[in-house]
C-alpha cells in the first residue's frame, strides 16, 4: 500500500513508466486514487485509466526525456474534460475523442475525475491512416458527427472494458480503428458516385472469394485491388461501412446460406462457421445470433 501523502507522486511515476514523461497535479492530492490497466495488442496499446481529478502536463523537458513519441487517442466514458495543444483548446463531452501528438507539449484537464481510454498509436501507424498526421492542435471527433459516432462508441467501450479489444484479431482491430480514425478526422471529399461504387463493388467481390480465409487483411485486399490502404478504407466509408464490418457481414450471409442447404444438413454448425472464416465456434454463434436474431441451429431448422 502507498501512503496517502505519496499517492500522487507514485501515480506520476507509474504513468511515466507505462506511457511517457509527464507532470501531474490534483486538487485531491491528499486522497488521490487511481488504477491503470494496459493491454498491448501488437503495434497498438489499449490503456484504461480510472483516477481522481487531475491535470496532466506534457512539457518540453518531458518530451526531451522520452524514448518514443507516439500519438494518443483519448476518450472519456462518463464526464467532460478538455485538452490544450498549440494554443488551441478543445472541450470534450463523454463519447468525444481527441487525437494528441506527444511530440508537442499539451495539457489534459479532468475536472470531474478520469474514466478514459488512452490508445497509444505509433507515429508510422497514424501516418498510414491520416494525410495530415502532424496537423497542429488537438484533433477532435464528436460523438454526434459522422464517423465520430462509431469512433466515440468504440472508445467508450474500451474505457469501460479494455479486454473487449481482444474479441478481434489484433490486425483486424488495427484496421478497424485506423479506418474509423481516418473517416472521422479526415472525411473524404465527395467522390464521383460511379467511381466509388465501382471500387466498392470490386472490393466486395474480392472479399467474397476469401470468406473462408481467417487471416484476410485490408492490406492484402488493397494490394490485390491495386489501390492504397487509405483508398480502400475510404471506399468502404463512402458506403457507410468499414472493411471489418463488411467482411463480417459477408461471412454471416454466406453462413446463413450454407446452413439452409439440405445437402449440408449433416455438417456441424461449427464446421459451417469455420468454412466461413470463423475459427472460434462460440464467437461464430454469438455473431450469427446478433446479426440474424436466432442461433445458427435454429436458423438451420427454418426458425
Amino acid at each position: 500500500m502507498v501512503a496517502p501523502a505519496a499517492r500522487l507522486d507514485y501515480w506520476v511515476g507509474a504513468i511515466c513508466e507505462a506511457f511517457l514523461e509527464m507532470d501531474c497535479s490534483s486538487r485531491e492530492a491528499p486522497t488521490f486514487d487511481g488504477v491503470l490497466v494496459s493491454l498491448a495488442l501488437e503495434t497498438l496499446s489499449v490503456n484504461q485509466v480510472r483516477a481522481s481529478t487531475q491535470d496532466v502536463y506534457r512539457t518540453p523537458s518531458g518530451i526531451a526525456r522520452s524514448r518514443q513519441l507516439p500519438f494518443y487517442l483519448i476518450g472519456q466514458a462518463e464526464s467532460a474534460w478538455h485538452v490544450r495543444q498549440d494554443g488551441q483548446v478543445a472541450h470534450l463531452r463523454p463519447g468525444d475523442v481527441a487525437l494528441v501528438d506527444s511530440a508537442r507539449p499539451y495539457e489534459l484537464h479532468f475536472p470531474e475525475g478520469v474514466n478514459c481510454v488512452s490508445l497509444q498509436l505509433p507515429r508510422a501507424w497514424v501516418g498510414q491512416w491520416l494525410e495530415q498526421a502532424e496537423a497542429h492542435g488537438p484533433r477532435v471527433a464528436g460523438r454526434d458527427q459522422g464517423w465520430g459516432q462509431s469512433l466515440g462508441a468504440l472508445a467508450v467501450q474500451l474505457a469501460r472494458d479494455p479486454a473487449s479489444a481482444q474479441a478481434l484479431p489484433p490486425a483486424l482491430l488495427s484496421d478497424h480503428l485506423g479506418a474509423l480514425l481516418g473517416a472521422a478526422l479526415e472525411p473524404a471529399r465527395k467522390p464521383s458516385p460511379s467511381g466509388t461504387s465501382g471500387l466498392h463493388a470490386r472490393l466486395c467481390a474480392l472479399l467474397r472469394t476469401r470468406i473462408d480465409q481467417p487471416g484476410v487483411s485490408a492490406q492484402v485486399l488493397a494490394r490485390e485491388a491495386g489501390v492504397s490502404l487509405r483508398t480502400l478504407h475510404r471506399a468502404f466509408a463512402a458506403h457507410g461501412s468499414t472493411f471489418a464490418g463488411t467482411l463480417r457481414q459477408l461471412r454471416l450471409i454466406r453462413a446463413g446460406e450454407l446452413l439452409r442447404r439440405p445437402q449440408l444438413a449433416h455438417v456441424a454448425v461449427a464446421e459451417i462457421g469455420r468454412r466461413c472464416g470463423f475459427s472460434d465456434p462460440s464467437h461464430f454463434a454469438r455473431a450469427f445470433q446478433r446479426a440474424m436474431g436466432v442461433p445458427p441451429g435454429q436458423w438451420r431448422r427454418g426458425g
